[in-house]
C-alpha cells in the first residue's frame, strides 16, 4: 500500500482506494479476500472504495454469472457487500456484478453498485461497452453481449466530498461517456476493472490517465490481476490518478493488494480555472455542429 500523501487541509478531503484482486469462481472466498483487505484501509474518513469488474465471480464462464444473477437490492451477495460497507464505515462500489430484472431473462446486466457508509445501495450503472473483441492471448475471442445487456444511463453519484461518475473497465475507450460524466458533475471517475494481460500493457495507463487529464477529474481505477480459473490473464496495476494525469498509487506487484491516497477534491478548482476545458468545449460545439451541417 502506498503511503498517504499530506495535503492541503480542507473539508473536501476524502481517501480514495481501488483493490486489487485475483478472483476466483467462488463468491464466498472472493468476499473472504475483500472482506481481509478493507480491515488493511487507511483510517482516514470519509473514504472511497473500489472493487475490481467481476469482484465475487471470474474465470467461470457467462453461464456461472448468469447463475448468480440477484435481482436489484435482493439477493445474499448484494447484503454482504452491504453490510461491509456499513460496518466500514466507507462508500464501496461494488465492481460489478450480474443483475436481472426479470426471472425468466436469459441475459443480465453487468451492474456497478455503490454503497454508501450506512450500508444502503444508492445508485446502479449498468455498464454500456461491452467487450467484444479479438485479442492475441490464450482466450482469442470475447464476446461479452452474448450474455450480457448494455445499460443505456449515464450514472453520477453525490457524496459528501463530491460527485462519483461511473464506468466500467472497456467504458474507458470511449470518452464521449466521460465527457457526458463530466457535463453531470463528475469529480471522481471509478473504473472497475479486468483488463487483458496484452490489451493492459498497451493501453491501461494511457487510457486512464487521458481521462482523468481530459475531463479533470480524479480517477480510481481497480483491477483483476494475475491467471484466473478459465486461463484468462489480466493485467493489474490498480491506480489512484489525480485531475493532472498524476499516478498517486499504484500496485506494481501481481497480487491481491489496495492502494490508496488522500484527495482534496477542491485541487480540481485550480487546474479546471486554469486550463478551461468545459467552457472550450462549449465553444468548440458549435464550430463542429456547423462544420458538420455544411457537409451534409
Amino acid at each position: 500500500m502506498s503511503t498517504l500523501t499530506s495535503q492541503t487541509t480542507n473539508n473536501r478531503k476524502v481517501v480514495l482506494t481501488a483493490l486489487q484482486m485475483t478472483s476466483s469462481a467462488n463468491p464466498q472466498d472472493n468476499l473472504k479476500t475483500i472482506e481481509q483487505l478493507l480491515t488493511q484501509l487507511p483510517p482516514q474518513r470519509p473514504q472511497l472504495v473500489v472493487l475490481p469488474e467481476a469482484c465475487l465471480c471470474f474465470g467461470a464462464g457467462d453461464k456461472r454469472q448468469r447463475e448468480l444473477a440477484e435481482p436489484f437490492k435482493a439477493g445474499p451477495l448484494q447484503q454482504q457487500l452491504a453490510a461491509l460497507a456499513k460496518h466500514h464505515g466507507i462508500w464501496l462500489v461494488a465492481g460489478t456484478m450480474p443483475i436481472i430484472d426479470s426471472p425468466k431473462a436469459d441475459k443480465f446486466t453487468a451492474a456497478s453498485l455503490v454503497f454508501n457508509p450506512q450500508g444502503d445501495c444508492v445508485a446502479r450503472y449498468n455498464k454500456i461497452h461491452l467487450f467484444d473483441v479479438d485479442v492475441a492471448d490464450n482466450t482469442r475471442s470475447y464476446r461479452e453481449s452474448h450474455w450480457t445487456s448494455p445499460g443505456t444511463e449515464v450514472v453520477t453519484v453525490d457524496t459528501e466530498f463530491g460527485t462519483l461518475g461511473l464506468a466500467v473497465c472497456y467504458d474507458v475507450r470511449f470518452p464521449e461517456l466521460f465527457r457526458a460524466l463530466r457535463t453531470k458533475g463528475a469529480d471522481i471517475l471509478v473504473l472497475p476493472s479486468a483488463f487483458t494481460q496484452v490489451t493492459g500493457q498497451a493501453h491501461w495507463h494511457v487510457l486512464t490517465r487521458a481521462r482523468a487529464i481530459e475531463q479533470q477529474c480524479f480517477m480510481v481505477a481497480a483491477a483483476q490481476v494475475g491467471v484466473h480459473a478459465n486461463g484468462r490473464e489480466t493485467y493489474g496495476h490498480a491506480l489512484v490518478i489525480d485531475g493532472w494525469g498524476r499516478i498517486l498509487a499504484e500496485a506494481t506487484e501481481p497480487k491481491t493488494q489496495l492502494v490508496s491516497d488522500v484527495a482534496n477534491i477542491h485541487q480540481l478548482d485550480k487546474i479546471r480555472r486554469d486550463i478551461p476545458v468545459a467552457q472550450h468545449i462549449q465553444s468548440s460545439q458549435k464550430v463542429l455542429h456547423a462544420s458538420t451541417k455544411r457537409t451534409r
